[in-house]
């Protein structure tokens, strides 16, 4: 056991066992173009009008307690989850946690005009978490308050993207680990401005400032500033030199180690472990060793099926939905046809729809 001056840190855990995936399934353009008149014109869209954004918030005030807890949820990734993505995550399983792509504050306070681009969703999707960024705290509250007739389940801060769009010359994301009690400002800022459950996704660290005991006095002075009990945890330190975000994901070290001595160090607090885990025997491994939640990244979408599919009866025991691979595509056919070009300029496309893997 190695000591840090007030905390103490377990360093024999052991690493999950690597399972191979099968390899992956991209969606065929064909399955989408394939038309199905009557089922095509649902009222699927995820850009809903008044009255379902009133559906939607109602669904939301009944609690987030109707949902399972988040054993399992997809990581919030830039270009990758959004609406699309999730549309056909969600059909795949009704438990899993999703999250948004992160959206910035400054995006959300200037596209006011334009919201339901950027915020809406159907309410298939719940449960779901909002994650935003940045580093200005009126437009982190304008940004929450403008988002709460969206009825998202959980508002989340980023403070663990590596990108040097966002650590770089936006000065957020991992960036502000190194100033904590911002973080905590920035919570209560979040917390004062909507009234579901609020959380941060950090790393373990970034650069020089990666020991253990740094860290825990990030999650303390955060949690101790504000109302945040929440904390999901990217096991591995970022490196802001110049390194890419796909190199950050893979060069520094995982150290599940520093996730565990969380959960002893901070017994009232909740953690969700991130970072290296590919599949849902992976996330099971990790649940057994005592972790609150599991949040899975690429393999959630790289392998979609592969790992969705089993999430709802290996993790959370719920009956199978016995749906298959053309049913899916089918549900999701539907929602392509009422997608088309909402956004205007022939936006989304087929393209855009049919990246979804």
């Amino acid at each position: 056991m190695v000591k840090f001056s007030g905390y103490s840190l377990i360093s024999s855990f052991t690493p999950f066992h690597s399972v191979i995936l099968k390899k992956q399934r991209r969606f065929s353009a064909l399955d989408l173009y394939s038309n199905n008149s009557t089922k095509s014109r649902r009222t699927l869209s995820v850009f809903a009008n008044k009255h379902q954004l009133r559906n939607i918030k109602t669904h939301t005030e009944m609690g987030v307690e109707q949902y399972r807890p988040p054993l399992f949820s997809v990581a919030p990734m830039m270009d990758w989850t959004d609406n699309h993505y999730r549309t056909v995550a969600r059909i795949i399983s009704k438990h899993a946690w999703l999250y948004t792509e992160m959206l910035a504050a400054e995006t959300i306070v200037h596209q006011q005009g334009d919201l339901d681009r950027f915020l809406a969703f159907s309410p298939e999707q719940h449960p779901i978490v909002l994650q935003i960024g940045g580093n200005n705290l009126d437009n982190i509250a304008k940004a929450t308050r403008l988002a709460n007739s969206y009825g998202y389940d959980e508002i989340n801060l980023n403070c663990g993207c590596p990108s040097p769009r966002v650590a770089g010359h936006g000065c957020f994301g991992v960036r502000l680990m190194l100033d904590p009690k911002f973080v905590g400002e920035a919570m209560s800022v979040i917390a004062a401005n909507t009234d579901v459950p609020v959380s941060v996704k950090c790393r373990i660290g970034l650069d020089d400032h990666d020991s253990y005991n740094e860290l825990c006095d990030f999650i303390y002075k955060v949690s101790s500033l504000s109302p945040t009990k929440h904390f999901i945890i990217h096991s591995r330190k970022a490196l802001l030199n110049g390194i890419s975000p796909a190199d950050n994901r893979r060069i520094p070290p995982l150290k599940y180690e520093y996730y565990y001595a969380l959960l002893r160090d901070f017994p009232d607090l909740r953690f969700t472990i991130n970072g290296g885990i590919n599949c849902v025997d992976e996330v099971n491994a990790a649940l057994r060793e005592g972790a609150h939640g599991v949040m899975v990244g690429r393999a959630a979408y790289n392998n979609l099926w592969n790992t969705l599919a089993h999430v709802d009866t290996a993790i959370y025991g719920a009956p199978s939905s016995g749906l298959t691979r053309r049913q899916v595509l089918e549900q999701y056919q539907v929602y392509g046809d009422a997608v088309l070009g909402t956004y205007g300029n022939g936006r989304p496309n087929i393209r855009d729809l049919i990246k979804v893997h």
